[in-house]
């Protein structure tokens, strides 16, 4: 975004008829941005913008850092990009971040990138606090489908069952607009958010690709499904794989008049070998998903989630040809038995 020179009107007055004083000088009848009063820039300029063109305006000039970090400015940066944030709990929670909302976004609109993370530390589960999430599903511009929930993750029964996270009941679809004349048009476009809220650690990390990695239809249903992903580096910690993935998944059936009945969205978290984690072991990779580098560079989810269902799949095989192996040797040593006797 170029804001080094905007052309004005000539100069204010005020209203004793005296002209304003300027600072500045005029090139060509074009004016310098500092010749703009600082509330016109913060109330007609700054409110204009969407949070990652408010973050790079803030790195212009130390006068723009200074009018583009105000509260106000990224909290609405925040309730424009994921409308869930905009309820009280959540509101509440991010007005903890160490600087409240512009750290949440700088937190959940950064790729997560699980290639810069070299962990080793050891994390306690015992003080782990509820998990929070906050989704968000958009059809281009139009919003389809936003809820918060929170996780009780200090129960027996989270520890100790396999982790999933559901935000509509199987019993009660959810009834969304067609926005398309087909449901597979409705899948091209569909864009979803997830984010993961630690409230005591005070950090945010978004789970979801944005864009699905997939989209299928079931075989026996019919029904279409459309997975989003985030491949993670979980360390050598505890029992958790080294390597998991966030796998979200939404579930719609066929078009019903003019409606698009919306029957699954829920999360789980996969080892290598597409076995989903249980509660405590989950809790380890949701823990260095929050406490992961956040990276500027371009999304590679799809390519990690595709290096990382190759990976699942060589260590799979490898694992059934041992197994061959073993059972072949078995047979060989039964038949040897039986010729003895």
């Amino acid at each position: 975004m170029e804001l080094k020179t905007l052309t004005l009107p000539a100069p204010m007055t005020c209203t004793s008829g005296e002209t304003k004083a300027t600072t500045t000088n005029n090139y060509g009848g074009a004016t310098t941005i500092s010749t703009i009063q600082p509330e016109i820039i913060q109330t007609h300029i700054l409110t204009r913008l969407d949070g990652p063109t408010l973050a790079s305006v803030g790195t212009t000039s130390s006068e723009l850092r200074a009018l583009s970090s105000h509260n106000h400015l990224w909290d609405n940066a925040c309730y424009s990009t994921w409308p869930s944030t905009n309820t009280p709990r959540v509101r509440h929670v991010i007005s903890t971040f160490p600087n409240g909302s512009r750290s949440f976004f700088s937190d959940s609109y950064s790729t997560f990138s699980p290639s810069q993370n070299n962990f080793t530390s050891r994390i306690n589960l015992d003080h782990m606090p509820d998990l929070i999430s906050a989704v968000d599903i958009f059809h281009g511009q139009n919003l389809l489908f936003s809820k918060v929930v929170e996780t009780e993750t200090n129960t027996e029964l989270f520890r100790f069952s396999p982790f999933r996270v559901d935000l509509v009941d199987k019993k009660d679809a959810v009834k969304i607009p067609v926005i398309k004349d087909t449901s597979h048009d409705f899948s091209e476009e569909m864009m979803l958010s997830w984010i993961i809220i630690d409230r005591v650690g005070r950090r945010a990390v978004n789970v979801s690709s944005k864009k699905a990695v997939s989209v299928q239809r079931n075989k026996i249903s019919g029904e279409m499904e459309a997975r989003f992903v985030t491949v993670v580096d979980g360390g050598e910690v505890g029992t958790a794989s080294e390597v998991a993935v966030f796998n979200v998944v939404v579930t719609w059936g066929g078009v019903v008049g003019e409606e698009i009945q919306m029957k699954e969205v829920s999360l789980q978290i996969d080892d290598m070998e597409g076995m989903k984690l249980y509660g405590r072991d989950s809790l380890v990779i949701v823990k260095r998903a929050l406490e992961g580098k956040r990276g500027k560079e371009k999304d590679k989810k799809v390519e990690s989630y595709r290096k990382f269902v190759k990976e699942g799949q060589v260590k799979m095989e490898g694992r059934l040809d041992i197994v061959c192996v073993g059972l072949a040797l078995l047979s060989f040593l039964c038949f040897l038995i039986s010729s003895l006797c």
